[in-house]
């Protein structure tokens, strides 16, 4: 099929700058100023933005074992409506993604069943139990672009040295979820005057702190890059910050909800704004920003994270962490860093598109001739209010209900074909 994106604003990590874009049989075939060819379909994307389709490197698709909350299929369905092309997958499954098996299973369902590209992400240890290495190399082998342990520490850091050189064999990324499960014990939301008010259990900022720091120096000293996940406070951005500036290999990222909410969301014991890491103070909002500003976090990821209504709707104490993110990431991250002045739109897609696809080592986040046709199409000229009732995901589990916003995906195109057309799936 031929494809003729015509008079859109082409954003990349390198230019911004009106240009055609010719597809043919799923490659991006020329990318010129006023080119003109035979299309079979012609999106005329005039004052749009054109966009290397995004890249996110931390996503629970919950496939298998809890597809009630979401699947490979709602999972990649509701990726590609948020301009996602490519999504690496975390290995929190029934049965743990730890062995080939469940790899191959989730690559299979993927290129059966699913609309956008899916890298799964191996466990570190057996079972996310912190004690024995998962098979790596077997994994590896079986396609998993990264390694991660993701919602549980591997806090023995004899254990997380023998990970990290074993990973680095297989040049595969250390993804770090940093979490001192001692000092964080039981707690359900940040430490602080609000958790004492609301009678919760507080989660101290150094839980998280503590284990950015032995990461970073297990990094050091075994000259392994590390990438940590979901960063949320001023500290421990001001750690990756020194040891980017001293040589450490080491990439982070945070996701939307670190710095558009506070953890004065959670106020009336909402469970729909409890997070893991959670939601931080103002304070922590700013360092984030700043942090994406001079490049300290390296990527926007989601940390989609769909749960059912049911293991919401429950006590504070009791419900379950995280959030739906795929179809509310862009706008939000529009919104809060580019209008609001802090980024600039090539910055933003070098966060969300080439930098999150380096960083897994995969062939994607680039929009030039030659390339796969993964691209997203956005309209920045659109302020409307999120209505999670229209989520294509299972799951509406997310706190940002009725925020206001600018920006929304127009078309989403995978391999050269596409799969969102006029803000609706096409497939």
């Amino acid at each position: 099929m031929k494809i003729l994106i015509k008079n859109g604003i082409v954003v990349t990590d390198e230019y911004e700058k009106r240009q055609n874009v010719f597809i043919e049989n799923g490659i991006v075939s020329r990318i010129e100023e006023n080119y003109s060819a035979d299309a079979d379909m012609v999106l005329d994307a005039d004052g749009l933005y054109v966009l290397p389709g995004l890249v996110d490197a931390h996503c629970h698709l919950r496939d298998p074992g809890y597809e009630y909350k979401e699947d490979i299929v709602s999972g990649t369905r509701s990726a590609a409506m948020g301009g996602f092309t490519s999504v690496a997958c975390m290995p929190n499954t029934n049965p743990v993604a730890d062995n080939k098996t469940v790899i191959r299973y989730i690559i299979d369902k993927a290129n059966r069943e699913g609309v956008v590209h899916v890298f799964p992400i191996g466990a570190m240890t057996k079972g996310l139990r912190g004690e024995e290495l998962a098979e790596i190399g077997e994994m590896k082998e079986a396609g998993i672009v990264g390694v991660s342990d993701d919602g549980r520490c591997v806090e023995n850091s004899s254990v997380m040295k023998k990970v990290m050189l074993y990973a680095r064999m297989f040049n595969l990324p250390v993804i770090c979820h940093c979490e001192d499960s001692r000092l964080s014990e039981d707690g359900v939301m940040n430490e602080g005057a609000l958790s004492t008010e609301m009678g919760l259990r507080g989660i101290s900022k150094a839980a998280e702190e503590i284990m950015i720091a032995r990461d970073v120096i297990l990094s050091k000293r075994f000259d392994v890059p590390v990438h940590i996940c979901h960063v949320s406070t001023v500290l421990g951005i001001e750690i990756i910050r020194y040891a980017k500036r001293t040589g450490v290999k080491v990439t982070a990222e945070t996701c939307p909800h670190y710095f558009t909410l506070t953890e004065r969301a959670c106020a009336g014991y909402n469970t729909l704004a409890k997070v893991n890491p959670p939601l931080r103070n103002e304070e922590d909002v700013e360092a984030i920003i700043r942090g994406l500003c001079d490049g300290t976090i390296d990527i926007i990821a989601t940390d989609h994270a769909p749960h059912h209504m049911d293991e919401k709707n429950v006590e504070f104490d009791k419900a379950a962490n995280g959030m739906v993110g795929f179809e509310t990431a862009l706008p939000l991250s529009y919104t809060v860093l580019v209008k609001g002045g802090h980024i600039s739109m090539r910055e933003l897609v070098r966060k969300m598109s080439t930098k999150p696809a380096e960083i897994l080592g995969i062939d994607k986040g680039r929009l030039i001739e030659g390339k796969m046709a993964d691209i997203t199409i956005f309209n920045p000229n659109v302020d409307y209010q999120i209505d999670i009732s229209k989520f294509v995901s299972k799951s509406k589990n997310s706190p940002f209900h009725g925020f206001h916003v600018s920006g929304k995906v127009v078309a989403t195109i995978v391999n050269g074909r596409i799969v969102v057309k006029d803000g609706e799936l096409v497939v």
